[in-house]
């Protein structure tokens, strides 16, 4: 007898007991692969009996490869090639699989055999049990008269949540796929469905052709139906997705296409119905997207977007979008410049939009570049673009009344030179000067309303800034920075025939007036506008950093020597002195989260007004925001426009969750949109309930009410569940 257990003395098996002597398989196989094929053996006691039996018993501990046993006592002899193993066994195979077992025959490879009362946890999602289990090859392991759950099983004779009873399962390691004969799915040990065949992925496998999880829908146009998708794998780099989306009013097919290449990807997903909701004999939709790599680092990519008529998106609950940009561009952007060429076509599903009246194509060509002058320091800027715009209209007059020409196209070649430098003195004051000049040739065509068709105007442009930034920290780590702001500039600007402002206004009929322009040359977004005239701007600044929170605030003006026309009143850049700005956000370490922007005219109080707040913890998730718009027939908006919308969602259990949803319109005292609907979750199942009711209605759109509900089983994927759903033995009802 030896004592091995004090003294962890490790036995080769392979290398002890083979009666093939020492030079037959030394000098014919490398030391690594001898190395992996020696049997390790750590026990309490090992007995050497009729020289070919070799009997371990007390803390069995043996390892192979990333193979892992330990037992009771474990019998080799080295005439069969056999290990006998009593248990209780437990067998660990890297950290993807357990097994579990009371008596055990292996080969000293520990990869077939026979084990009874087996047990295997798959990925510490799926457990497998039954009578006997055999392994063969290496790869498969057949378990007889057995079951499957990914649910937490306990000691007190209780039944899972569910479970997969079947005579017979095969698991193949190597496709990593469970097969079932002859298998009923049981809910709480009661039999609901008999399957002679089923195949599953074990939870290892990342894609795997088959059946996806089933959704039951039932929506007031559509009716009640089910979807049914099946995921098609085409190889390692490719998948198709089909779902038949069948109900008493629709017969629909969804599709969904992805590929992936050595320098790219694509996407592709769409849907073909056809319905009693509608005149039309097929309804049907679009999506593509997709991005590859080029040479010299530039990248192209696309975002298509088509569809039949402009109430199947919403009323199917594919998309919200009512306005659909489909682009193709090759782009290419790092530190020194940014160069882009797009295509874009825009198809509005907006009743008051009129395509034909809408610049539904437009090619544009930008390239931006820096460069560091060292005569006299600072950073340099070149712009040049090429923009071009076009209506399907013909009419060259506003037939629509609406305040654009219908027919109007517009091209344009803008050019842009610029300068920046800041100097920062001994007190911390900092000085900054930038210059620009922008050279602007613009053709119009099909508006009869211009005298001329073809502009160029030359902008020079000039701003100075001072700002002086103070700094404070408190005793309890709290720093406070308050930073105000001052700019004086100047726009320049000559016009070859008439006068700028006669420029057709196509691109920047929405200005925001921000915290990110308020010390900019030209606050329009687009270059078919620049501002004139002497223009100051002043602001402070104000930062909070330490401990439980932080904040951030700016205030700030803006005042022009004479007002621009193009600047609506909604903007708060009307007039020679701008609405006051007060933007700011506050993050509390709760997980709280405010931001907020509004513009104060000294007259009629609120112009606008936008914030968001968001609260995130283990229990809550809380997204809110709310918007408030000044009536403006020069944008359109005839009326005010405010509403509150929110999205949040509670855990008020350890396996259950509410969920709402809100979006109500302030200013016609009506809600848009709501929903309501509860999520049970352990760590075998998710369970979601929904109500949703879509008020608005249009030509195109009605309003609607759907219902969903969807029944995951988990466990058979390669995420798993979140373990704070998961039931304890104690509490298995959950």
């Amino acid at each position: 007898m030896m004592r091995c257990k004090q003294l962890l003395v490790s036995l080769s098996l392979a290398g002890l007991l083979m009666a093939t002597p020492p030079e037959s398989h030394a000098q014919q196989q490398p030391k690594s692969q001898q190395a992996q094929q020696n049997l390790i053996l750590i026990a309490d006691s090992v007995f050497l009996r009729g020289g070919h039996l070799l009997t371990a018993r007390g803390n069995i501990e043996a390892l192979r490869g990333d193979t892992r046993l330990t037992a009771t006592a474990l019998i080799y002899d080295s005439q069969t090639d056999l290990i006998t193993i009593e248990g209780p066994i437990k067998i660990t195979e890297g950290t993807t699989t357990e097994v579990f077992a009371s008596f055990a025959e292996l080969d000293t490879d520990l990869q077939n055999g026979l084990l009874q009362s087996a047990r295997v946890v798959l990925h510490q999602q799926v457990e497998l049990t039954a009578r006997q289990m055999r392994r063969t090859q290496g790869r498969y392991s057949t378990l007889e008269y057995a079951t499957a759950t990914s649910c937490k099983t306990c000691k007190d004779g209780r039944p899972p949540l569910w479970q997969i009873r079947a005579k017979r399962v095969r698991h193949d390691q190597l496709e990593k796929q469970l097969y079932f004969d002859q298998a009923q799915f049981r809910i709480f040990d009661v039999p609901v469905l008999y399957l002679p065949r089923l195949r599953l992925p074990d939870p290892s496998l990342e894609r795997s052709t088959g059946f996806l999880i089933p959704e039951i829908r039932t929506q007031s146009r559509l009716g009640t139906g089910v979807k049914i998708p099946y995921f098609i794998r085409l190889g390692d780099h490719r998948d198709l997705t089909v779902t038949p989306y069948l109900s008493a009013k629709t017969n629909t097919l969804e599709l969904r296409y992805r590929q992936a290449f050595r320098t790219g990807e694509i996407q592709f997903e769409g849907a073909i119905s056809d319905d009693d909701t509608s005149a039309l004999d097929l309804r049907a939709y679009g999506f593509a997207t997709g991005e590859f790599d080029l040479q010299r680092d530039y990248t192209l990519s696309f975002d298509l977007k088509a569809t039949s008529d402009n109430g199947y998106l919403l009323e199917y609950d594919y998309s919200d979008l009512d306005r659909l940009t489909s682009e193709v561009a090759i782009h290419r952007t790092n530190r020194i410049e940014n160069v882009r060429t797009s295509f874009l076509h825009f198809n509005s599903l907006r009743a008051s939009e009129n395509n034909r009246t809408l610049p539904a194509l437009v090619l544009s060509v930008r390239k931006e570049k820096r460069f560091f002058p060292g005569s006299f320091g600072g950073e340099g800027l070149w712009q040049l673009e090429a923009h071009s715009h076009y209506r399907r209209s013909n009419d060259d007059t506003d037939t629509d009344a609406d305040g654009v020409v219908d027919g109007r196209d517009v091209s344009r070649v803008n050019a842009e030179l610029g300068w920046r430098n800041t100097w920062m003195q001994s007190n911390g004051l900092e000085f900054g000067l930038q210059t620009n000049l922008a050279l602007d040739a613009i053709t119009t065509r099909q508006d009869a309303t211009l005298a001329h068709s073809s502009y160029t105007q030359l902008t020079p442009s000039a701003a100075a800034h001072l700002r002086f930034p103070m700094m404070r920290t408190t005793d309890a780590q709290v720093t406070h920075i308050l930073e105000p702001v001052a700019q004086v500039g100047w726009h320049g600007g000559s016009a070859r025939f008439g006068t700028p402002d006669l420029i057709a206004n196509d691109e920047s009929t929405r200005v925001e007036f921000d915290e990110g322009n308020l010390l900019a040359l030209s606050r329009f977004p687009s270059d078919d506008r620049r501002e004139r005239g002497l223009v100051g701007a002043w602001g402070v600044n104000w930062t909070r950093l330490g401990p439980n929170w932080q904040a951030h605030m700016t205030v700030g003006q803006v005042i022009h020597e004479t007002p621009h026309s193009d600047f609506t009143s909604s903007s708060g850049l009307s007039g020679t002195l701008s609405d006051l700005l007060v933007a700011g956000q506050i993050k509390m370490e709760n997980g709280l989260t405010f931001t907020g922007r509004t513009l104060l005219d000294d007259s009629d109080g609120i112009n606008k007004a936008e914030a968001r707040g968001s609260w995130n913890n283990d229990k809550l998730a809380l997204n809110a925001s709310y918007i408030w718009l000044d009536q403006d027939p020069a944008e359109n908006r005839a009326a005010n426009l405010s509403e509150w919308n929110l999205d949040s969602s509670y855990r008020f259990g350890r396996h259950w969750t509410g969920l709402a949803n809100w979006r109500y319109d302030i200013a016609s005292k009506s809600s848009a949109e709501a929903g309501l609907g509860i999520e049970y979750q352990n760590e075998c199942l998710n369970a979601r309930f929904s109500v949703s009711r879509r008020f608005t209605s249009s030509t195109s759109v009605q309003p609607s009410t759907d219902l969903s509900f969807i029944v995951r089983i988990l466990g058979f994927s390669t995420n798993a569940s979140d373990q704070s759903y998961a039931r304890t033995c104690s509490q298995t009802a959950g």
